[in-house]
Formats: structure tokens, C-alpha cells, sequence
């Protein structure tokens, strides 16, 4: 393990779509709490990076990945890591919401569901600090037992939150969680990640320099599948090292 406290350590990451080199050699490490954002152009390889820190490539064919990644120290590529587990640990937020087409409450206590919780007081005491944490309890409190369909893009993006906080992730992956929604419920779900942020590693692709520049504590930036530079948010974007993120941050191209 190395000297520092990473919940994360991904060392020189190589990924394949047949022979197209997608993630050309990625080491990138995450401190416990707070928020790295990925930034840099489509296509430059950061949403192909969130997805080898749970395996979701996995379910991709024809890709092939090498490197090591290190969650707590354990190989999540080794034969004994059973990836349910694994991404318990590591939740996924998807760019569109994604709810399940059950009640708000399912939705919420599908996780507690499937690894056998039976306790009724503990599932619902459990549901209702993850919506409160996802801030959206106030809006659903009283239609617990209504679909999440029937929410709003923004709700729904909140109570997906909150299915993921329900089973006490170390980690939560972000692919750009607000695009798709309005800048009211956008900022909502920012204003929601500051507070978590202080409990929880954060790792969230956007592209949307202004909320990587608000929210995010330490920024990456991909380009055409390398990582070009690394460091803390206000460095990046004041004083980057690099031309390129100099480049991009200033929108001469990208």
C-alpha cells in the first residue's frame, strides 16, 4: 500500500474496444472524501475511466483492460473480487435518472433488499436518511409508495442518489449527474454533493467547466485517452501546467 490514505488507486490503466486503445496508460489515486472532477473533451476517454473503477466495462464486449486498480488496497481485477460487492462499494450515478419502475420506498430499499435485510424499522429509518441525505425527502415523504417514474428528471436524479447512499458506498461515481436536467434541479443536486462530499470520495465526469470550477476539490484532465494533468481544482483552473489544459479550460478547442 502506499504511504498515503487513497480509498482509490488505479496505476497505468490501459483500455481496448478491439484495437482501439481507449485509456492509454491512466494512474490516477483518490483521497478519502471530497469530489475529483474529469474533465476534457467527448470521446477523450473519462467516462471509459469512471466506468473501469466498477467494473461496468465488464459488460461491454469486446474490451480489454490492464493496469491495476486498487480499492482499499484489494485488486478489484483479481479472481476473488466478486463485483456485486465491488459496487456496493463503488455506487454509479448515470447521467440520465435511471429509477426502477417500482415505488420511491423500492427504489430506495433495493439494495437493503438484495443483500437480505428483513428489519422493516431499520429499512425505513434507512430510506428516509438517504432521502433526506439525497434532498428529496421533503418532496416524497408523503408518496413513499408512488412510482419514481412519476417524479421529475430532478427528483428522480435525487432519489437514484439515494438508492445509491442507502447501502453505504466507500465510493460514488458521477457520469455527469446533471446534464440532463434543468439548471434549478442541477443546482439542487450540486448544493446536495457539497454536503456529501464530506462523507463520502466523489469521482464525477462533467462537462461543465463551471461546476467542475464550483464544486469539485481536485480536477483531471483526459485527452484522447491520456491524462494530462492532474492537481487541485484552483490550480487547474488558474494556473494549469500544461498548454493543453491551458487550451481547454480557456475554450480554444475542446
Amino acid at each position: 500500500m502506499s504511504e498515503k490514505n487513497y480509498v482509490i488507486e488505479s496505476r497505468n490503466v490501459h483500455l481496448y474496444y478491439g484495437k482501439n486503445e481507449a485509456l492509454k496508460g491512466i494512474s490516477l489515486d483518490f483521497e478519502p472524501k471530497g469530489i475529483t472532477a474529469l474533465i476534457g473533451p467527448s470521446g477523450c476517454g473519462k467516462s471509459t475511466y469512471l466506468r473501469t473503477l466498477n467494473r461496468m466495462n465488464d459488460l461491454i464486449p469486446n474490451v480489454t483492460i490492464n493496469g491495476t486498480v486498487l480499492l482499499k488496497g484489494e485488486d478489484i481485477y483479481g479472481p476473488k473480487m466478486d463485483t456485486v460487492k465491488l459496487r456496493k462499494q463503488v455506487g454509479m450515478v448515470f447521467q440520465q435518472p435511471n429509477p426502477f419502475p417500482f415505488s420511491i420506498y423500492d427504489n430506495v430499499a433495493y439494495g437493503l433488499k438484495i443483500a437480505g435485510m428483513k428489519d422493516k424499522a431499520k429499512m425505513d429509518a434507512i430510506v428516509e436518511e438517504s432521502l433526506k441525505k439525497a434532498a428529496v425527502w421533503e418532496d416524497v415523504k408523503d408518496k413513499l409508495n408512488k412510482s419514481a417514474l412519476s417524479l421529475s428528471g430532478g427528483q428522480q436524479q435525487r432519489v437514484c442518489i439515494a438508492r445509491v447512499l442507502a447501502v453505504e458506498p466507500k465510493v460514488i461515481l458521477l457520469d455527469e449527474p446533471t446534464s440532463a436536467l434543468d439548471p434549478v434541479s442541477s443546482g439542487k443536486i450540486e448544493n446536495m454533493l457539497l454536503e456529501l462530499k464530506e462523507y463520502y470520495t466523489m469521482i464525477m465526469v462533467t462537462h461543465n467547466m463551471q461546476q467542475a470550477s464550483r464544486i469539485s476539490d481536485k480536477t483531471a484532465f483526459f485527452l484522447q485517452g491520456d491524462l494530462i494533468e492532474f492537481g487541485d481544482t484552483r490550480q487547474i483552473f488558474t494556473n494549469p501546467h500544461e498548454k493543453e489544459t491551458d487550451d481547454y479550460i480557456s475554450g480554444r478547442f475542446g
